[in-house]
């Protein structure tokens, strides 16, 4: 196939159109839903967008739906990437090189007539077995995290909620007497602190959920606030420059978004975030959904960040957080979700447990 760098499209069909880059605490919300994609012809297009060892992946796993939803998350990413307009032309989205940080988060690197440099486009993905979503941004990172409404726990809420949530979160669980209230509540709490440690570019395995606290604040019409640094276990890494955003998504999805304030404009360091989203099916629709009943504000929040000792001590928890990055990687390889992925960890105890005795 040939490539092109610049106004790239698959065939004259399908164009890639250009697109403006988001605004300073703007972030850009792209989302698939997989059961829509029934073109193999489709599926095929996309696979040629991505790079050996991306189809490598792809190919790996097992069963046709999770080789789909790998491919169109891959997808997701590239081809609204290549379409912003920086240098004033889209680039082709084969073109498109990433790199993980130490922690394993994906970023972009961006060529340049100079060689290469840091990228202004931030972007992160989230996805169920019926919904995909990226975020993307300028100079500002970003963590985006994204489950099913309807989604059920298997363990005890409350337990598991003691486990991994710091007191004041449990004790806000706790005081919920209606079940399915308090399962919603605990979904939310988790895509906001998921979202945050994806922002960061850690990881809940290299950032415990217990040494931060998420707090309800009264709703703006924003649907974002600020993040409240109180003390940390990484005061270098943890600040209080981040937004967040909470809403449902497609009226079946809860959606948190957490973004890093534009450190270069003094205006963005000022304003609340603003959402733009879009439902997509690459090369062939985009329908924006932002201010439709698709895309519905929940509440703001603010992060408190506690510092709180771990359960274990610190030869058990580096052996632990050894199994569970091994562990983790087998999770992945299956393509199991955010949750299905932590009851893995818990039923297997590969996660750092409170000794007793």
């Amino acid at each position: 196939m040939r490539s092109f760098q610049r106004n790239f499209s698959v065939s004259s069909s399908f164009p890639l159109l250009p697109l403006q880059l988001p605004s300073p605490m703007e972030t850009h919300v792209w989302f698939v839903l997989p059961d829509e994609f029934k073109s193999v012809s489709l599926l095929n297009q996309y696979m040629e967008l991505l790079s050996p060892c991306e189809k490598e992946n792809v190919l790996s796993m097992r069963g046709d739906q999770l080789q789909k939803r790998a491919l169109l998350a891959r997808t997701l990413v590239r081809t609204p990437i290549a379409r912003y307009q920086i240098n004033n032309h889209v680039v082709d989205p084969r073109s498109l090189k990433f790199k993980k940080n130490i922690h394993g988060k994906p970023e972009l690197v961006w060529e340049s007539d100079d060689g290469q440099c840091p990228s202004p486009l931030h972007f992160n993905i989230s996805h169920t077995s019926s919904l995909i979503a990226c975020g993307v941004t300028v100079n500002s990172p970003i963590g985006i995290d994204v489950e099913e409404k309807q989604r059920k726990i298997k363990n005890n809420i409350l337990a598991f909620a003691r486990r991994y949530f710091s007191l004041y979160e449990v004790e806000h669980l706790s005081a919920i007497s209606d079940s399915e209230v308090q399962r919603q509540e605990f979904v939310k709490l988790w895509i906001l602190k998921e979202a945050y440690v994806k922002a960061l570019g850690r990881g809940f395995s290299a950032a415990p959920f217990k040494t931060f606290t998420i707090r309800e604040k009264d709703a703006t019409n924003s649907g974002a606030s600020e993040v409240v640094v109180e003390s940390s276990d990484h005061p270098v890494s943890l600040t209080n420059n981040w937004q967040f955003g909470l809403f449902e998504l497609a009226s079946s999805h809860y959606a948190a978004v957490c973004m890093e304030k534009d450190k270069t404009s003094d205006v963005a360091m000022r304003v609340p975030m603003r959402l733009t989203v879009r439902k997509t099916i690459p090369f062939v629709e985009d329908i924006c959904i932002s201010g439709t009943d698709a895309v519905v504000v929940v509440k703001c929040v603010d992060v408190c960040l506690v510092k709180q000792p771990l359960d274990c001590d610190s030869r058990d928890r580096t052996l632990k957080r050894g199994c569970c990055s091994l562990a983790t990687g087998f999770c992945r390889s299956l393509g199991f979700s955010q949750f299905a992925m932590f009851n893995f960890l818990l039923a297997t105890r590969f996660w750092p447990v409170k000794r007793r005795g």
